[in-house]
């Protein structure tokens, strides 16, 4: 029989004494790097369904679709088609409603493990017209980022006024009140249309 190496020896002698060189994993997995781009998650509190992500994901790994029953809108994210780019994230709006996470263990035995994710905000539609707009958290984010500049928006002064509780439009039983046309979430077609009727009439 022969004799080992003395450099295996070695080895060996101190995988005894320290420990084994390879890591523990999966049963004590190491720290990712700070700046890794692990498992993408939603914060749903934050996110506002802009569509921002949908538009610049190059793998086609989420989808946005509207329910006009329901009124909502709806954001899919398929993470077994997920690339981990980072576009979503870079792109997004608010900056805050996707990001993505240290969590890189995500090996699945089936497709049905990875599971698809999905984010619901409630729609806003033209009164006139009935095309979207866009979801109430939408406005709502950028009426607070413009401050009291949202006030000269008639769309963002109304999602405002129901944020708050108050009234937008005072309503009268037997005649409408002043420009109560102005005063309805329209989208800019409906929004020129109006405006172009009171200017010029017609």
């Amino acid at each position: 029989m022969r004799k080992p190496k003395l450099r295996e020896l070695g080895e060996a002698i101190r995988a005894i004494v320290f420990g084994p060189y390879t890591s523990k994993f999966p049963f004590k997995p190491s720290p990712a790097a700070p700046t890794y781009r692990g498992k993408v998650e939603f914060d749903p509190d934050k996110c506002v369904l802009c569509g921002a992500c949908v538009e610049v994901c190059p793998a086609s790994a989420r989808a946005q679709e509207d329910d006009l029953v329901k009124g909502i809108r709806r954001e899919i994210y398929y993470p077994h088609k997920c690339i981990y780019c980072g576009q979503c994230v870079t792109y997004c709006t608010t900056k805050e409603g996707i990001h993505h996470s240290q969590e890189y263990d995500l090996a699945q035995i089936t497709k049905e493990e990875g599971y698809e994710e999905v984010v619901e905000k409630e729609l806003v539609f033209c009164e006139r017209c009935g095309t979207v707009i866009t979801t109430r958290a939408h406005l709502l984010w950028i009426a607070r980022r413009a401050g009291e500049l949202a006030y000269a928006n008639p769309n963002l002064f109304l999602v405002l006024s129901q944020e708050y509780g108050e009234e937008a439009i005072p309503k009268a039983s037997d005649i409408p009140p002043y420009r109560s046309e102005h005063l309805k979430f329209l989208c800019p077609t409906c929004r020129r249309s109006v405006y172009l009727n009171e200017v010029w009439g017609y």
